[in-house]
């Protein structure tokens, strides 16, 4: 999942104060190793301030006697103004330099010891920020456990509550379509006893309609899921619907303008075709297919039906479909693929009015041997790309082995999460 766009701001954040913390303590640490004092620097300097502080006073007059003693005085006499201002010129300027150099050393020396208590405070403030953010994090955790774990004792609440309303509504479904189907036989314009008898039935049956209700969809999931079919079945009225159940693809024809009629066994779901004024008989495909004159259909059809015949009923079936097409009629028979698990496991094993799996290539072989020519299969319902297993990233991996996983997730997928259902389509 992809990061908030303000906490990834925040990280981007920290992340340059933490660059910044560094190159300062690298700073600080290599300038206060760089800060020696003056006399480390210039280890000759206090020789030279002391010969400046003995050298600073001019000469003492002449202390000479006789006449070159009189003539030496005479002449200090002269110049003895100028070495006075001498004298208390380099006074001053020795004191200046003292102070300066004395100054000087005790300013290096404070910037030295202010440096190297920074360095040392810094490297302390590292670990503390480090142990705060684990503190931090550690207690976010904690708590991001406990919410979790607080979730969790809601969601497993809600989850039983869940499974308590799922089991009413499923119970509802049953006890409501076992009222309509009722209440629809009652109605009829039967007498008392066949009355009594139809509704008895359709009642049994309510619980069947009331499963595909709840797994199959709804009539407009229905209808637009076989819309695709009513093309094929244009120019080949009049066409059998078998176990049209609640008779969605027999509007989808009328609707068309083509001509249909439907088999359906489940006295609830006949009766609820009939109610739509659909020509629905209720009786079994086999027997609806034999009273059939020969070669009267254009076309017969029947989704998710022959999964639930019998191996004998199903080739029979096949043997009465070929009788009552015309020749060039055609024959379409929609089933779950088997050859995909995900269909086998979570579409075919949820209904266990389901007799036996249907490879593809045995209903083709099955209907080839039935007469049937020009038999194809076509594969319907793919799995949704995002539920399916995802290609493996060719960057940074050889390429032989990129290929070669990447084969294996192809060959996975097609195991795994091939189209849910397929559709046999032959001719007479």
């Amino acid at each position: 999942m992809e990061d908030n766009p303000d906490l990834q701001a925040l990280r981007v954040r920290v992340e340059q104060e933490e660059r910044a913390y560094a190159d300062l303590l690298e700073t600080i640490d290599r300038l206060a190793g760089d800060l020696p004092l003056p006399a480390e620097r210039l280890p000759e300097q206090p020789a030279h301030v002391e010969r400046l502080n003995a050298l600073w006073e001019t000469a003492a007059p002449p202390a000479a006697d006789g006449l070159r003693g009189r003539h030496q005085r005479a002449v200090w006499a002269a110049v003895a103004p100028a070495f006075a201002r001498q004298q208390e010129w380099n006074s001053a300027v020795v004191r200046i330099l003292n102070g300066q150099v004395a100054e000087g050393a005790r300013a290096f020396a404070a910037h030295k010891q202010l440096a190297s208590a920074l360095v040392q405070y810094l490297q302390r403030v590292q670990p503390l920020m480090d142990a705060r953010d684990r503190a931090a994090s550690g207690l976010a955790v904690a708590r991001a456990e406990l919410v979790l774990e607080a979730f969790d004792r809601r969601q497993e609440s809600l989850g039983r509550r869940l499974e308590g309303l799922l089991a009413l509504r499923d119970r509802v479904e049953v006890v409501s379509e076992t009222v309509r189907a009722v209440e629809g036989t009652l109605r009829a314009a039967a007498p008392p006893p066949a009355a009594a008898a139809a509704a008895g039935r359709a009642a049994g049956d309510a619980a069947y309609v009331a499963f595909e209700n709840r797994f199959r969809g709804s009539r407009d999931a229905i209808r637009e899921r076989l819309s695709s079919y009513v093309e094929l079945f244009r120019d080949a009225a009049p066409v059998a619907d078998l176990g049209c159940g609640r008779g969605e693809f027999l509007e989808l024809l009328r609707e068309a303008g083509v001509a249909g009629v439907g088999a359906e066994t489940n006295a609830q779901a006949a009766g609820e075709c009939r109610r739509l004024g659909l020509d629905v008989e209720e009786v079994s495909l086999v027997d609806f297919l034999r009273a059939r004159p020969a070669g009267s259909l254009g076309g017969v059809f029947a989704a998710q039906v022959v999964e639930h015949l019998p191996p004998p009923v199903l080739q029979a079936a096949l043997a009465a479909a070929h009788r009552a097409l015309r020749p060039g009629g055609l024959l379409v028979l929609e089933t779950v693929n088997v050859r995909s698990v995900l269909a086998f496991l979570e579409v075919y094993n949820r209904d266990l009015t389901h007799e036996r799996p249907l490879h593809p290539d045995t209903l083709g072989f099955l209907a080839a041997a039935a007469g049937f020519s020009e038999v194809r299969i076509e594969m319907r319902s793919p799995v949704d790309a995002a539920t399916r297993l995802q290609a493996v990233p060719a960057e940074g991996l050889p390429p032989l082995a990129a290929q070669a996983l990447n084969e294996n997730v192809a060959r996975l997928n097609a195991l795994l999460y091939g189209p849910q259902e397929y559709a046999l389509v032959a001719r007479r």
